[in-house]
């Protein structure tokens, strides 16, 4: 297999021994390059996970790696003494030099992970026992790192989930139009400016700001193969300051439908009913003790916002050439901005409903 990067090389500057045997990409991330690699060490094979921070997302890698180094510490400290807590939080590997990563000379930040052994994530949800599962994982993530004492988290991306400024953004993207695609979303961009309306409701709600994971995708919790339980919150690369109800409106966006994110047939996006009560009830059996009732009190609105944010950013990749996301074929990030909106209809459809239960619960 021909690699992108020289793994082995790499690998080399962390603190693993034994022999590197080989690697492969790993995992559907959009943003940075990841690769399992292999080492012999006395006879037995072990793994680990090297990645490439994308730096064209995240313009200061060492503030953000100091952010994963500072939380994944932490959340090891809290979870001391219960079992398996090596595989409930991710395990950095320092680099030779001391440092939680390496620069190559071509100026690439990499870091190094432990594999998490017997567990997997999931792209789209199964079951709402897996929808539980998730959401009792973000809700604890966030409780413990209720107390991470200061300094505040660095803001690896500026502004990351303030949607007025993601609609402005679409809405230069739109008036400049720089690769001539506005005309192929004109549903698209019609929807999101009769949705402008709610992209503040949000940030006028005056909620506390705390540590959050904010991309709280399935895929960025590993369930257990053997009993389906949610053990460790990975992709920490926006563990930063916001709003739990960011991740909690991810949660919603990426579990109550069971399509893909980029699914062409939009009659099988759906926002099922029994996947957000799952959430719902999972997220709060972990988190409520220290939610506030106005945080409680926003959790449909949430997952309706951040779905139209999602949506939103999308929209913009497709309108400026597929700049941020990495995209597989024509129109990707259009077939994505789709679904987003599809979702956003199906949730507006059961909001009355959704209420009720947040309110029973």
């Amino acid at each position: 297999m021909n690699l992108k990067h020289d793994v082995g090389a790499v690998a080399s500057n962390f603190q693993i021994y034994g022999q590197f045997l080989h690697a492969q990409p790993y995992g559907t991330g959009h943003i940075n390059d990841t690769y399992c690699a292999v080492f012999d060490q006395g006879g037995s094979s072990l793994r680990y996970i090297l990645q490439r921070i994308n730096q064209h997302v995240f313009k200061d890698p060492a503030a953000l790696m100091d952010n994963v180094r500072r939380v994944t510490a932490h959340l090891s400290a809290r979870l001391v003494g219960l079992p398996g807590s090596s595989r409930r939080v991710l395990t950095l590997i320092p680099a030779r030099d001391g440092q939680c990563f390496h620069l190559d000379q071509e100026g690439n930040y990499w870091r190094a992970y432990i594999f998490i052994e017997r567990a997997r994530t999931f792209d789209a949800v199964e079951s709402p026992k897996q929808a539980c599962e998730a959401a009792k994982s973000f809700g604890s993530f966030q409780k413990l790192l209720a107390d991470l004492p200061p300094p505040r988290l660095a803001e690896t991306i500026r502004d990351f989930h303030h949607t007025p400024k993601r609609f402005a953004a679409l809405e230069a993207a739109v008036a400049v139009d720089p690769v001539n695609r506005a005309a192929l979303a004109k549903p698209e961009i019609e929807f999101a400016l009769d949705h402008r309306a709610m992209t503040s409701t949000l940030l006028e709600a005056k909620l506390p700001e705390r540590a959050t994971h904010n991309d709280c995708k399935l895929n960025n919790v590993m369930l257990d193969d053997a009993t389906g339980e949610g053990i460790c919150v990975i992709d920490l690369d926006t563990v930063m300051p916001g709003l739990v109800l960011y991740d909690f409106g991810d949660m919603v966006r990426t579990s109550v439908s069971k399509a893909k994110e980029d699914e062409r047939d939009l009659s099988k996006i759906v926002a099922e009913f029994p996947m957000f009560e799952a959430l719902v009830r999972g997220y709060l059996a972990s988190a409520s003790d220290f939610l506030t009732p106005a945080e409680k009190g926003h959790l449909v609105l949430a997952g309706k916002l951040i779905t139209f944010e999602n949506g939103l950013r999308f929209l913009t990749d497709f309108l400026v050439g597929d700049t941020y996301y990495k995209v597989h074929r024509e129109n990707h990030n259009l077939d994505r901005t789709r679904t987003q909106f599809k979702l956003v209809e199906s949730i507006e459809q059961q909001e009355e409903q959704m209420t009720r239960l947040v309110e029973r619960v």
